[in-house]
């Protein structure tokens, strides 16, 4: 019994000596990198949908039908690239992956009136922290009336932004004949 008592102190000795030699990386620094590999265009992590979207200066009234660009800024508010094509190089014919701004027009009373007006790529990749301004082309509804125009980024054919939690840009436009 005392061989077996022995023999394991000495496995517990050798043990802590040869772990004792090793140098210790923080454990943050053995998480894994949540971000998008760069040459293979995927969607984006669950943590990287968080933008913020502005408006700069939006037109108060348009005519009915009235096509017209307004100027988004987008900020990166995640911890993760956000690759403009979905990746550093994305060659599939299709937009998936592409990140976009988007829009919506909402009636007075919140429900949805349209959300395929408008879509405009970021234009370039943004790291953590990055904004961009993106000009989007819109078209105010055909009847006038009182309407929100609403902002949003969208990664296509994977999820609208604001489906994910991140806010959107909201401005109160009046649409006239």
């Amino acid at each position: 019994m005392k061989i077996g008592i022995g023999m394991i102190t000495l496995a517990i000795v050798a043990l802590s000596v040869a772990c004792s030699g090793r140098s210790r990386q923080p454990v943050q620094a053995l998480k894994t990198d949540s971000s998008p590999r760069s040459d293979v265009p995927a969607a984006l992590p669950a943590n990287g949908f968080k933008a913020a979207v502005t408006l700069v200066e939006p037109p108060t009234k348009l005519r009915a039908g009235q096509k017209e660009t307004v100027l988004v800024k987008v900020k990166n508010a995640s911890p993760v690239m956000w690759w403009a094509r979905g990746s550093a190089v994305n060659t599939s014919s299709s937009n998936k992956f592409y990140i976009a701004t988007g829009n919506r027009w909402l009636k007075t009373d919140g429900s949805l009136l349209t959300d395929m007006d408008g879509r405009s790529g970021i234009g370039k990749d943004l790291n953590s922290g990055e904004e961009t301004e993106v000009p989007l082309v819109i078209t105010a509804p055909k009847d006038p009336g009182e309407y929100t125009l609403e902002i949003d980024l969208i990664q296509e054919q994977v999820a609208w932004f604001s489906d994910k939690g991140s806010p959107t840009a909201k401005a109160k436009i009046t649409v006239v004949k």
